[in-house]
């Protein structure tokens, strides 16, 4: 169950059904037993004292199903010198243009692999898809975000000889994915200038839980009215953590900082 929607069913997706649990919080609640006596025409009555609710709260991981699963994913990931990597983003925000140039130029250095999610259709996959790197779409029908079950079997059934980054492109939705550890050792989250610049300060989670922050699609910033620099204030302003790469897929400005970026975190073989 997604803590922060609600959406809570068995979930068919690319590889089986999968039901998607979580307890939901405890809450107890008890009336005071004391009671009062008055005096009602000299006759004693027994009047019960004014009920005060008694909330006993206890707080269970809503999470811990996936969290565990996620724990798998990141072993397997160190295990074999994978770099993962969580892609994250309001829909349309450049994921898949990001993930096609990414592949094309920093793949022919390091090997790289792509699950995708969507609700629906293989198009991404399609458009990712090349000799040189095994990609997996899992289509998750009604569920908003993938969880680290779902990527454990997408990434279980790709050929990872020789892989070194693991990018994950996520369901477009900045809510959800919030809450959800995919194993990932690096979050990126890509605000694109098609987008208003009060983004992270409207979804704040998402921002706060990146490791990088892409301002993506920067060549049609001025024509769109797109003030980066309000929008460069923000993210430092909800996510100060956060490695912040300004670029564009298209015209390719800033994607060398990017590679730049990916290299150094590349794990030793």
């Amino acid at each position: 169950m997604c803590v922060d929607c609600g959406c809570g069913k068995s979930v068919p997706f690319g590889v089986k059904v999968l039901s998607v649990l979580a307890p939901g919080l405890l809450r107890s609640s008890a009336p005071a037993p004391a009671s009062a006596a008055a005096v009602d025409a000299g006759v004693m009555t027994v009047v019960p004292a004014p009920l005060t609710p008694l909330t006993v709260q206890v707080h269970t991981s809503l999470l811990a199903k996936n969290d565990d699963a996620a724990g798998r994913n990141r072993a397997q990931f160190v295990q074999r010198g994978m770099l993962a990597l969580n892609l994250v983003s309001s829909p349309g925000a450049g994921k898949t243009t990001l993930l096609s140039r990414t592949v094309d130029e920093f793949g022919r250095e390091h090997r790289c692999a792509v699950v995708v999610g969507d609700l629906e259709t293989d198009n991404d996959a399609r458009r990712l898809h090349r000799p040189h790197v095994p990609v997996a779409q899992i289509t998750t029908g009604s569920a908003c975000h993938l969880d680290a079950d779902m990527v454990a079997r997408g990434v279980g059934a790709l050929d990872l000889t020789g892989v070194r980054v693991m990018f994950i492109e996520n369901v477009g939705n900045l809510v959800c994915p919030a809450s959800f550890d995919l194993g990932e050792a690096v979050r990126v989250v890509l605000l694109s200038a098609t987008e208003g610049e009060d983004k992270p300060l409207k979804y704040p989670p998402i921002f706060k839980s990146a490791h990088v922050v892409l301002l993506t699609k920067i060549d049609v910033a001025e024509v769109l009215g797109f003030d980066c620099r309000a929008a460069i204030e923000n993210i430092r302003r909800v996510a100060p953590q956060a490695t912040l790469i300004p670029l564009s897929s298209r015209s390719g400005e800033g994607m060398a900082v990017w590679y730049d970026y990916l290299r150094q975190r590349l794990l030793p073989r």
